[in-house]
């Protein structure tokens, strides 16, 4: 067998994996959205927060100096009522997308937003370029090792592999933990899940 004949069919290969990577998770993110719908506004609110207290916890235990959160779309869970807390005597920081990049900028009492890439709400304030101690990373999906599923774009895969002194907690209501979710070499972990 060729070197040339070898090195096809392991591409060849690669390429049936990688859709095949690509199959189970356009399924599972169908899947994840069908249980969303089984869930009113009201029971979404009182779980998001339930995962609020548990996080609040760990923030106040720790001491996390620099912390990420993001504004939720209306099916994640909101972290919001964290806002206020972390603003106390913390930084905190929010995402804004700029191209296919994930770029972290400072946010306050006086921040105001502007809708920005999917109709995500992002602070108009000042990028902010030092070390983040804490992420706060919503998702599709998570399972207990802490594999993520995004939407399917990559923001955030690509901008956790920037940041690897930080730690990175998975956030998710109890419904979106699965046995396992594929992951593939670009995918990036957390160090857990809170839900």
């Amino acid at each position: 067998m060729s070197y040339n004949f070898y090195y096809l069919c392991t591409l060849k290969n690669m390429v049936f994996m990688s859709n095949e990577f690509q199959i189970k998770k356009i399924t599972l993110r169908q899947l994840i959205r069908q249980r969303k719908k089984m869930y009113l506004k009201e029971q979404l609110d009182k779980k998001s927060q339930k995962v609020c207290e548990k996080l609040k916890q760990i923030i106040e235990q720790e001491k996390y100096m620099h912390i990420m959160l993001y504004y939720p779309l209306p099916d994640e869970v909101d972290v919001c009522p964290l806002f206020a807390e972390i603003q106390k005597d913390r930084c905190l920081l929010l995402p804004t997308v700029v191209g296919d990049d994930i770029i972290p900028v400072t946010f306050n009492q006086d921040s105001t937003f502007k809708e920005g890439a999917f109709h995500i709400l992002e602070p108009e304030n000042e990028t902010y370029t030092g070390q983040i101690d804490l992420i706060l990373v919503p998702g599709m999906a998570f399972d207990k090792n802490g594999n993520r599923l995004g939407r399917g774009k990559g923001f955030y895969d690509r901008f956790l592999q920037k940041q690897p002194h930080a730690q990175k907690i998975g956030v998710c209501f109890d419904f979106q933990i699965v046995e396992n979710i594929p992951a593939e070499d670009f995918d990036q972990k957390v160090n857990f899940v809170i839900y």
